[in-house]
């Protein structure tokens, strides 16, 4: 009877112990990261390629802030498609070049998740202003294309 009772005993420590360790694992796990990679040097020229190499990882290839690395981040990407729509149905598009270069900020935009580009596009660039400018241009000009009517 003694052993029956040590038996049981150990078995309802033994559940309680298995219940607690798994009430902490959901605590224990990581939150997702986002992996920091250098630069690519995609065509100046293409404002989509650059958007597909640059900011989808962050905002989607559709633009609506709902890329891979979206969900590892603390302030969620922007929907670029509504930044008309939230500037009266005009697009913003110096606002947005000054953004990309690192001239005005946002939230996340000069944070360690959310890169300046400016000055990565200046890196690749060799220092090139008038590379860079057309990178940023075209970029912007890409992003005018994703507004939602």
């Amino acid at each position: 009877m003694r052993v029956m009772k040590f038996i049981g005993l150990a078995v309802i420590l033994f559940m309680i112990s298995v219940f607690a360790v798994a009430q902490d694992a959901p605590a224990q796990a990581q939150a997702p990261t986002v992996k920091h990679v250098p630069i690519s040097n995609a065509p100046s020229n293409s404002g989509k390629e650059m958007f597909h190499s640059y900011c989808a990882v962050c905002h989607g290839t559709d633009g609506k802030g709902n890329g891979p690395a979206a969900s590892a981040m603390k302030t969620p990407p922007t929907d670029l498609t509504t930044l008309a729509q939230k500037n009266g149905g005009k697009y913003p598009a110096a606002h947005v070049a000054a953004v990309i270069r690192g001239q005005a900020t946002t939230a996340s935009h000069g944070s360690q998740e959310m890169p300046v580009w400016g000055p990565l596009f200046s890196s690749i660039s060799q220092g090139h202003d008038a590379e860079v400018q057309q990178r940023v241009t075209n970029l912007a000009k890409y992003i005018e294309t994703l507004q939602v009517k």
